[in-house]
């Protein structure tokens, strides 16, 4: 052992290896062989001598080497215990091997002694570098990654239905929603959204959501209510869509519109409605018509704002046509008082 150690350190490695090989000391053999450049032949060596430290060396000499393939059949020896993964992950990284090393973690996850660390490595990897197989590979085994550590690589990837499908599964229901509403054009999904937000903790998002469908989905808004319908305050939601009418009626510029809106609020009985869309829809109404509205319907108390609002007006412009008119006298008058002065002949 002396002697080959001895040959070893001088680096006489021809020697070494008559040496190691005669006493059978495989690790020292893999050791000497990979100086040699003789790759396979250390493979088979490390694998006589089956110790984690000799599979480490010969794996980053056959990396170091580009004999990936030897590289991969030590590295299958290593990823199974999970406190190498890093080192030997690091070592392919620092490399910019990132392919080689995505197809090493993908062989070893048939490996009977395959762990979480590994399905989640490969996870990350993937949201770097092969963002496309992805959701195939957390569709098989979200069971088996760490998700917080998964979503954070989703998120910092901008993966966002991946994002979405690993909240889903950590029963983050509330940042599903969420991040669903944020990044609808690559994370929504009409099933998915419905089955979810059924199960989120803030009941704000209830109304959040049908905010969302109103301006992403409208065509698909009544399908939601029936799914939220359950579990909406209904006094809450009507209001909602009320507001979102006068909004809706103020923007269109129709006047028949508005108008169709306060008769239909007086149908109904809802009277705060009717007055609210009043002041929403003040430049459309006609004055006279809520006033005759008002009169046959014994509601001038709701009114009464917005007549106030309108006199107010009214009085604006005749103190300025009264103030205009008293100018535009003023100064005729100072034209008139002007003498007239001809000019002299020289």
């Amino acid at each position: 052992f002396q002697v080959g150690d001895r040959c070893y350190d001088e680096r006489m490695y021809d020697a070494a290896k008559l040496l190691y090989n005669n006493v059978s000391n495989f690790g020292r053999l893999a050791s000497t062989l990979v100086h040699l450049g003789e790759y396979q032949a250390a493979v088979d060596g490390a694998r006589k001598a089956n110790s984690t430290r000799t599979w480490k060396e010969v794996c980053f000499a056959c990396v170091d080497g580009n004999e990936f393939r030897l590289a991969q059949m030590c590295g299958l020896h290593i990823v199974v215990h999970a406190d190498e993964l890093e080192e030997l992950i690091n070592y392919y990284q620092d490399r910019a091997y990132f392919e080689e090393l995505i197809t090493m973690l993908e062989a070893a996850l048939g490996l009977e002694r395959a762990h979480m660390g590994m399905f989640t490595e490969l996870a990350i990897l993937y949201s770097k570098f092969k963002p496309q197989k992805m959701r195939e590979h957390l569709e098989l085994f979200w069971s088996r990654v760490n998700i917080p550590k998964v979503l954070r690589a989703a998120e910092q990837a901008h993966l966002w239905a991946e994002l979405v499908f690993l909240y889903d599964k950590y029963e983050e229901f509330d940042n599903a929603i969420l991040t669903m509403m944020s990044h609808p054009s690559d994370a929504w999904k009409e099933g998915q959204f419905k089955d979810i937000v059924t199960k989120v903790a803030n009941v704000e998002l209830y109304y959040k959501a049908i905010q969302f469908y109103l301006e992403f989905k409208p065509l698909l808004l009544n399908d939601l209510l029936i799914v939220l319908s359950p579990r909406l305050d209904h006094t809450r939601a009507v209001n909602f869509f009320m507001k979102d009418a006068m909004q809706y009626a103020s923007e269109s510029k129709d006047l028949e519109l508005a108008e169709e809106l306060l008769a239909w609020f007086l149908e109904e009985d809802k009277k705060e409605c009717f007055a609210a869309c009043l002041f929403t829809c003040y430049d459309l109404l006609r004055p006279d018509v809520v006033l005759e509205t008002a009169w046959r319907h014994n509601i001038m108390d709701f009114s009464m704002p917005y007549f106030i609002q309108v006199m107010r007006e009214y009085l604006s412009k005749v103190d300025k046509l009264d103030a205009s008119e008293s100018l535009r006298k003023q100064e005729e008058q100072n034209t008139e008082s002007q003498p007239i002065v001809y000019g002299t002949v020289a």
